[in-house]
């Protein structure tokens, strides 16, 4: 296979960290038989492999409990590899795709299972020229097997002489700062820092990567991106459907554990750190933690909680069967937090997420102060909003003359859609990036073990109140399904200084299709 230089072709890519993975290797995906490794971890193997960005003569195998063949496996680990228009091209890399694909089954706590496993990778192995073999362990697992599966790798499946091993742990790490700190602990026994590559895929997101060049390539945007200029911060996800029959899980962790406390707070720390000194990927995960401990826990009031009711033919939470019956988890939440450095104090950033709300949205809203009166009276703030995901975008919403005779303001806004910007752009799967990065040995965009720790830390006091750890736990506010959220939602972001756009302003909306 062909080796392109890098994903952005002529430009220069960012300073990696250490050795980047160019052959005799192979990508082991533990819980292959699962949902996680099905819709996304496989189809991104197969997306690095058809553009030729994994390893030359790479192989995959896939570990789980399921027994099967392997053609049971390969229909399974390509099901959701679509071929829409029978492209014969798309259809010849899905083949070669299967032909690198191989599966083992065997139990994550045996570990002669284990020892097995080992034996089908130096099979493999023995047809690599050289000696030095690389391994790459993708844990697409649920964490109660973590440590286990960690223990039994290190201890049966690890290449000891002269290749390197890796090792890729999905979230969520841990419940709380104790739980975090012990799942740490317990990885640590086996694999280092430098080994362990802790996913969130939302900093494999296009314009979450964006979100340092925006801010430090840029004189103008940054002269602006502190208390002086900003008024308030809203960085929200939403979903536009329920649990869907998978209540008993989400019921375990709720909205904040799930999308806040990683995701959101992920978006938060790079939207706010201090300048990095380089790209390297210990300046940037320096410049994140130094941010996130200057974040003091969450207060009871600045948080709103809510549960989605039945509305508009849909179910409510507490309808779905899976769900523990007059459960009080919270389905959408709100949390303020307060950044204590000369950079953001005062500057309330608040962090919004829900499931079944009326669109599937996720964006970065800065919304500027007030003009000076005098000159003008209510005219609208200007905001800076960064579109995540659909359609991604950034757009500055500010104030221009209404054409014509009369001097009148208007908000209008200066638009970067990317379908439209970069017409013929493939933007890469979140997943495809932080595969590859972790292929190259780069930690930018993966968890450190402190940043963690000290993340766990703001939220834990006000999830063990959620969890009635300390005191009676609080009733969430309800909200009918397909709607914004809580009626209470409003009143709640207007306390922090946020004003809605005046009612003369449309974002003009573009159909995806005419794009």
């Amino acid at each position: 296979m062909a080796r392109p230089r890098s994903l952005s072709g002529t430009i220069p890519s960012m300073e990696t960290s250490h050795e980047e993975l160019k052959e005799n290797t192979i990508i082991i995906v533990l819980g292959a038989s699962g949902d996680l490794a099905k819709k996304k971890t496989l189809p991104a193997l197969f997306g690095l492999f058809r553009q030729s960005f994994l390893p030359r003569d790479v192989k995959i195998v896939g570990y789980a409990r399921t027994k099967m063949d392997h053609a049971e496996f390969l229909k399974r680990g390509t099901s959701y590899l679509k071929n829409p228009n029978d492209d014969p091209e798309l259809s010849k890399s899905i083949d070669d795709f299967k032909s690198v694909l191989s599966y083992v089954a065997g139990d994550y706590e045996d570990g002669s299972a284990f020892d097995n496993l080992n034996q089908h990778l130096e099979e493999i192995e023995s047809h690599y020229q050289s000696k030095e073999c690389n391994r790459i362990f993708y844990l697409a697992l649920p964490p109660s097997v973590f440590i286990p599966v960690a223990k039994n790798l290190k201890e049966h499946c690890y290449v000891t002489k002269g290749g390197i091993n890796r090792i890729i742990v999905e979230k969520p790490f841990g419940k709380d700062t104790e739980s975090a700190r012990e799942l740490l602990g317990s990885l640590k026994k086996y694999w280092t820092e430098d080994e362990t590559f802790r996913i969130d895929h939302y900093l494999g997101k296009e314009m979450v990567k964006n979100l340092l060049v925006l801010r430090f390539a840029n004189v103008a945007m940054n002269a602006a991106w502190d208390k002086n200029s900003i008024s308030n911060v809203q960085i929200t996800f939403k979903e536009p459907f329920g649990t869907e029959g998978r209540g008993g899980y989400f019921d375990e962790f709720g909205i904040i554990r799930d999308i806040l406390q990683n995701h959101l707070l992920q978006v938060l720390s790079v939207l706010a750190m201090e300048r990095p000194v380089s790209f390297a990927a210990e300046d940037i995960r320096d410049e994140k933690v130094k941010l996130l401990r200057a974040i003091p826990p969450i207060e009871r009031d600045d948080v709103l909680l809510g549960q989605y009711v039945s509305a508009n033919g849909k179910p409510g939470y507490l309808d779905d069967d899976t769900v523990p019956r007059n459960s009080v988890c919270p389905t959408f939440a709100a949390a303020t937090l307060w950044i204590h450095n000369p950079r953001w104090e005062g500057v309330p950033f608040i962090l919004k997420a829900g499931k079944a709300l009326n669109e599937a949205k996720v964006e970065v809203r800065i919304q500027f102060k007030d003009v000076t009166q005098g000159i003008f009276k209510d005219i609208a703030r200007n905001e800076l909003v960064i579109r995540i995901q659909p359609s991604e975008a950034v757009y500055l919403k500010l104030n221009a003359k209404t054409p014509g005779l009369y001097t009148r303001a208007m908000p209008t806004e200066m638009d970067l859609t990317y379908k439209r910007r970069f017409v013929d752009a493939q933007i890469p799967e979140a997943y495809e990036a932080l595969i590859l990065d972790a292929l190259k040995g780069d930690h930018s965009n993966f968890v450190r073990h402190d940043e963690l720790d000290v993340a766990w830390k703001i939220f834990t006091p006000i999830l063990h109140w959620i969890d009635g750890l300390a005191g009676p736990r609080p009733r969430p506010v309800t909200y009918p399904y397909g709607s914004r959220g809580p009626k209470e939602l409003d009143p709640f972001v207007s306390k922090y200084g946020f004003k809605r756009a005046s009612e003369g302003y449309v974002w003009p909306v573009v159909s995806l299709a005419s794009l």
